[in-house]
């Protein structure tokens, strides 16, 4: 177990290592309790270091001997590494330790899942294999030799030499220790060829469990797409002769990028049609891009520390993000992106746990993963693409490639290739990455003389250790529309860079309706008092897709704060009759109107509420947007017949993105349906059902009507033995539960013999979907926090990783009532004080705490 009370690093401490490594030597002999690891690595003093000192990191290893040059030593051996007097020229070191796979819980660094050995080493977990400086700017080129009677072994890079009971690889590519990858097993390979654009064949291999090779042909597709998109838009071709993926079911994560060896949470990789839904069929595909994009941004360019973090995250998001606007529906996935952002970025910016893009000091790295690296660090490189232009952005990343290939590298040096290719001074915008918390921004409009003005104002409300904001670099993306709906202005795109700036549009005959911040131009509250009218026209005639998704939104927004403060009053009719005109509208996407169908979560409008200057109601909450849902259905019935015909898909099932935009709105449409028909068409749905997203939107249909229990038996029976699916069935049980008996539904299904605690994926479908139903989670008398609190407590002594993350389910605690903050904190407490509590666990609580 970590030390619970660590040390904190800060950035501005940042010095190299004292030695340099040429090359890395690794030979595994793995046995469950017993695997031994020699390590033979070449070092030489870094001129560029001052301090010489020989630290190297190991954590939970068995130390067998220890040689330089042959000659056995005897280092200085504490729990965080060893010390080592050593020569002042280049030398070999030689290591042998022992482990013990089977008994690594927390799923770090080498361990077991259901027989395989697998590894994760981002951001810290090699340390735990053998003794090395674990940190990313360390980069060397790897040979690996394992040993074991399994039939697959598998290491990064190029095989080599195999025999009876070996296999060796060789990496060409230097690259740090949290790169490293080994797996080992009994593995089935969905196998293909990609040739690069360059003419050189690459083998493709996707190693899966036997039984699951029905599940792989999606992935494959997937990756074959990522690897032509990635030469196609920006440049980057393979560079191994092989690339493999493995599905692996314990993992802390969706997926890991290891040079060349991809090991992916089972959950992110298999697929078909009779077990996954098309979010299912999407994310994956995302995904699959995400890891194969981080071979070159990450990869063949990594960070220099972890506090570079979002150098790789960040904008391997963004090229994830763009790959699959380019595959299915730009505007859709940029709406997604965006409900992902205010969902789970926007709380951890407006929270205790808020930090800069890049922070400043950490304690546990893996507490670092968050939105704001991820999506908000995406977010950033989206608006650097919007200032400096699609043909600047391009030229800037050819000479990022070029400059820094092989090198471990800092926001500096990626900030630097735009200076040098644009002319542009960015010290400014490099605040994004410094200054955490999300910008409000505020408009005031004026018409006088044909001519149009909005002055703009940008505040960042004081966050954890920064109290004062200064103005950001703000993108402004601005159409004008006339009275008649057409638009005067095409989208402009406005720099603004002081606290408050104006910006003017002469020659103007009558006062336009601005459409302000289109395509969600740039990661910011709008706070614009805006009129119920103004949105209406733009719910109709905006030209910018997200915009008119966004006047919706507003509405929707209006007319539930409406029904709180008056549960007398009814949902908004004029909204309701002009969104139904936009839904029936059949030249639309029909993924875009289903997005327009969905609500504001109850968390968000909690949000709302809290920033307004009111305690937000759970229960009001949820009771006014039931409310809505319910007289929504009632009022549409007549028209939800054609709706549904028109959202019906006759052809086979294919996941591409036509399809998926009907089935979206067809579970949208039988959401409804389901209010006014006691469950009729969901039960015959399910009944009739051929793939699993039917299946599944039938089935949360069921439970919200309150008819599910035959349905719910049915499908544990259907797929009691498929781990994936059954992940569904605990989910969707809790998260849609009626809130008074969330706790208890939890309660009973982590009494369920299937109900594995120690695997992260079923864990977070019981623990996690609690959390998500808000109401429920935050029922007044405490028992869902309570019940968190005590499961993870009994987690983290065997995954401080996931324990950590599902803290975060208590990071809003400040916006609701006095009697639930107290409960909050008191849950929190008893997790703070557990004796032997982890590192990761210790400073996410003591964050959420203040």
């Amino acid at each position: 177990m970590k030390d619970a009370a660590p040390q904190t690093i800060y950035l501005k401490d940042y010095t190299p290592f004292g030695f340099t490594v040429e090359k890395v030597e690794l030979t595994f002999r793995l046995a469950p309790t017993a695997t031994r690891v020699t390590s033979r690595i070449r070092f030489a003093p870094n001129p560029a270091a001052t301090d010489r000192t020989f630290f190297l990191h190991g954590e939970e290893l068995k130390l067998i001997r220890a040689a330089i040059d042959g000659a056995e030593v005897t280092p200085d051996v504490t729990p965080q590494g060893l010390t080592c007097p050593v020569p002042d020229a280049p030398f070999d070191w030689e290591a042998e330790v022992e482990i013990a796979p089977e008994d690594n819980t927390a799923l770090e660094g080498l361990y077991m899942s259901r027989g395989m050995y697998c590894t994760q080493c981002e951001a810290e977990g090699f340390r735990k294999i053998t003794y090395y400086p674990d940190r990313p700017d360390v980069m060397a080129v790897f040979s690996v030799r394992i040993e074991s009677d399994l039939p697959v072994l598998l290491s990064n890079g190029n095989p080599g030499d195999t025999g009876a009971g070996w296999a060796e690889w060789h990496d060409p590519w230097p690259k740090p220790a949290y790169l490293f990858a080994l797996v080992a097993g009994d593995l089935r390979a969905h196998s293909d060829r990609f040739t690069t654009r360059s003419g050189r064949a690459v083998d493709l291999n996707l190693w899966v469990r036997p039984g699951d090779e029905g599940k792989c042909a999606w992935g494959m597709e997937a990756l074959k797409k990522s690897m032509r998109w990635d030469e196609d838009v920006y440049g980057r071709e393979y560079d191994l002769d092989v690339f493999n993926i493995v599905a692996v079911d314990d993992f802390n994560m969706g997926a890991m990028e290891n040079k060349g060896l991809n090991i992916f949470n089972s959950s992110a990789v298999l697929a078909s049609p009779e077990t996954s839904t098309d979010a299912n069929f999407e994310r994956i595909e995302a995904i699959i891009a995400h890891e194969y994009f981080h071979n070159w941004t990450g990869n063949r360019i990594t960070c220099r520390d972890w506090f570079q973090l979002c150098l790789k995250e960040g904008l391997t998001v963004f090229r994830d993000s763009q790959f699959t606007s380019d595959l299915r529906s730009a505007p859709v996935k940029r709406i997604g992106d965006v409900i992902d952002l205010r969902a789970r970025q926007f709380p951890e910016d407006q929270g205790p746990l808020s930090h800069p893009v890049r922070p400043e000091s950490f304690q546990e790295i893996n507490n670092f993963y968050t939105a704001t690296v991820y999506e908000k660090g995406a977010e950033v490189i989206g608006m650097l693409k919007r200032l400096v232009g699609d043909d600047a952005y391009a030229r800037a990343l050819d000479l990022y490639f070029e400059r820094h290939d092989g090198q471990a590298c800092t926001i500096e040096d990626w900030l630097r290739v735009f200076e040098d290719t644009t002319g542009r001074d960015l010290a400014q915008f490099k605040r994004w990455y410094s200054q955490a918390g999300t910008p409000r921004l505020s408009v005031e409009e004026s018409y006088a003389d044909a001519t149009y003005t909005l002055t703009f104002r940008q505040h960042t409300p004081p966050t954890p250790g920064q109290d004062e904001k200064l103005p950001q670099v703000l993108p402004i993306a601005v159409g004008l529309l006339n009275p008649n709906g057409d638009e005067v202005v095409p989208t402009t795109l406005l720099e603004m860079t002081e606290a408050e700036q104006s910006f003017s549009f002469p020659n103007l005959p009558a006062r336009p309706v601005a459409s302000i911040l289109r395509g969600f131009s740039a990661p910011v509250v709008l706070e614009r008092d805006a009129s119920r009218e103004e949105n209406l026209f733009l719910l109709a005639h905006d030209t910018d897709p997200f915009n008119r998704w966004e006047a919706s939104r507003a509405l929707a927004v209006a007319s539930l704060m409406n029904m709180l403060s008056d549960p007398a009053r009814g949902p908004d009719g004029a909204w309701l009759d002009a969104l139904l005109d936009v839904i029936r509208d059949s030249a639309l996407d029909p993924a875009y109107r289903a997005l327009l169908l969905g609500l504001p979560s109850e968390s968000e409008l909690a949000q709302r509420l809290y920033e307004a200057g009111t305690t937000p109601d759970p229960e009001a909450i949820h009771a006014a947007a039931e409310k809505h849902r319910q007289a929504r259905a009632e009022l549409w019935q007549a028209q939800l017949p054609a709706l549904a015909e028109e959202a019906r898909v006759d052809a086979p099932f294919s996941p591409d993105a036509a399809q998926a935009g009907k089935r979206a709105l067809g579970g949208a449409v039988l959401a409804m349906q389901s209010r006014v028909d006691g469950g009729k068409a969901a039960s015959a749905q399910f009944d009739a059902a051929d793939n699993m997203t039917a299946q599944l939107s039938a089935l949360t249909s069921l439970i919200t009507a309150g008819a599910a229990d035959d349905a719910l038996a049915a499908f544990e029976a259907q797929w009691r033995h498929d781990r994936l699916v059954m992940d569904k069935w605990f989910g969707v049980q809790i998260a849609f539960a009626p809130p008074h008996d969330a706790v208890d539904v939890t309660r009973r299904l982590t009494e369920h013999p299937d109900f594995d605690w120690k695997n992260p994926n079923r864990f977070r479908a019981c623990l996690g979907a609690l959390a998500m139903n808000h109401a429920g989670f935050h029922r007044a008398d405490g028992a869902a926090y309570d019940l968190l609190a005590d499961w993870l407590i009994r987690l983290d002594a065997k995954n401080p990783q996931t324990t950590a993350r599902m803290c975060t389910a208590f990071q809003s605690w400040k916006r609701y009532d006095a009697a639930r903050q107290e409960k909050m904190r008191a849950a929190l407490g008893r997790l703070r004080d557990q004796p032997g509590l982890s590192r990761d666990t210790s400073e996410m609580v003591a964050r959420l705490l203040g």
